[in-house]
């Protein structure tokens, strides 16, 4: 069968869910894209080079820098953990295009991008819909929920090419700081969740002196196999994460190993399932948090930046299990928007709220059994810059926090 046959019967303007993040099946996607006039193109965490033209509604829950801009985007509000539901009730969609591994007994492995992509399979085969697989000599073989019966599969079309890699760059003198003073919270035997950047990395690099460490986590990268060849990790127990994204060093050492099981989303991200989790600590991060305890890591000036993302189901999570942290960590000064981070009053919808802790290079506010006032305080003077201090206190007054 070939794609254009495959294609044929899909209703107006169908909905296609593609792999997103950084596992895209752009051979696939530009053919896909050549056969359809018009479609909507889902995809979580899109990357630059999708198609964004007349006739392709771009549609996801947690907006990439391919989607930011465009004017074609329908951004979805959702926790990450609810995405798989939206598939099967309000965004039933008609095609998924998967970038897999080629068969092997049976099956194909989704690799280094599980996430909300089983929920995809199985909401459009109940509709009778299209399943198309990018198969990649390149790709990592993974365990877990990425093995799919190649039956399922109604298509498979071979594209060989190299995965992406995470770039390499070194961490600042402020992101260290805010890595050390999580770190520095971290006790053995921890369970974490922390994403790619600078601030994470930091955290999961300060805590290679740890032991009997384990990971349970919405993505990884390399900081993970940094703490496994120090013997940090508890290695009774699987790593368990929905994607990840690395050097070739990373991509390398997944493949084929089974102390990595890749889950669904609605397993990794659901927090009932966090929190079941012993010492789980959750590391995200915001664009700002004001006096309250908010964090706003979402929007800039009303415009989506983000979305969502996981950030709600692991600070939930994370906050239920035995002796869990959830924290959130930023600079206290922004230094693209030039301004603090730590704000009296957050003017963008709230992302979430009454985290652990507040963690900036200038120290550590705690957040959770504080009263209001106290919250405020320590905001003012463990998290904000100093050069903002002072007027954040004229501003605790008013808003009746001092």
């Amino acid at each position: 069968m070939d794609l254009a046959r495959a294609l044929t019967g899909l209703p107006d303007n169908p909905r296609v869910v593609v792999t997103g993040n950084h596992a895209t099946p752009w051979h696939v996607l530009k053919l896909l894209d050549e056969e359809l006039d018009t479609y909507r193109l889902w995809a979580l965490n899109g990357q630059r080079g999708l198609p964004d033209r007349e006739g392709v509604t771009m549609e996801t829950s947690f907006v990439g820098p391919g989607q930011r801009h465009s004017r074609r985007l329908s951004y979805v509000p959702s926790r990450l953990s609810m995405v798989p539901t939206l598939f099967g009730r309000q965004l039933p969609p008609d095609v998924v295009v998967l970038h897999t591994t080629r068969p092997r007994d049976g099956k194909v492995s989704l690799g280094v991008e599980v996430n909300v992509l089983p929920a995809a399979v199985e909401a459009v085969k109940r509709r009778g819909g299209v399943v198309i697989a990018q198969v990649n000599d390149h790709m990592p073989w993974t365990y877990g929920d990425a093995l799919l019966d190649v039956g399922l599969v109604d298509l498979l079309v071979e594209a060989d090419a190299p995965l992406p890699a995470a770039p390499a760059g070194p961490v600042d003198e402020e992101a260290a700081r805010i890595g050390a003073l999580v770190a520095h919270r971290v006790s053995d035997g921890s369970t974490l969740q922390a994403g790619i950047g600078a601030v994470p990395d930091a955290t999961l690099h300060g805590l290679t002196g740890r032991a009997g460490l384990r990971v349970w986590t919405e993505m990884f990268s390399d900081s993970v196999l940094a703490l496994e060849k120090v013997g940090a990790l508890d290695r009774t127990v699987p790593i368990t994460a929905s994607f990840l994204f690395g050097s070739p060093e990373l991509l390398e050492w997944v493949d084929g190993n089974d102390r990595v099981e890749m889950r669904r989303t609605e397993v990794t991200n659901s927090p009932a399932r966090i929190a079941q989790n012993q010492r789980m600590v959750s590391v995200n991060t915001a664009l700002q948090v004001d006096l309250f305890g908010q964090a706003n890591a979402s929007r800039i000036n009303a415009r989506i930046h983000s979305g969502f993302g996981g950030q709600t189901d692991f600070i939930v999570g994370a906050m239920h299990s035995l002796e869990g942290q959830a924290f959130i960590a930023l600079r206290s000064w922004h230094p693209k928007a030039d301004c603090s981070t730590i704000v009296p009053l957050v003017d963008e919808p709230v992302t979430s709220f009454q985290m652990s802790a507040v963690v900036t290079e200038q120290g550590m506010a705690e957040i959770a059994g504080q009263d209001q006032r106290e919250q405020a305080r320590q905001l003012i003077e463990h998290a904000a810059h100093p050069s903002v201090r002072e007027e954040l206190r004229e501003e605790a007054v008013a808003l009746g926090l001092a």
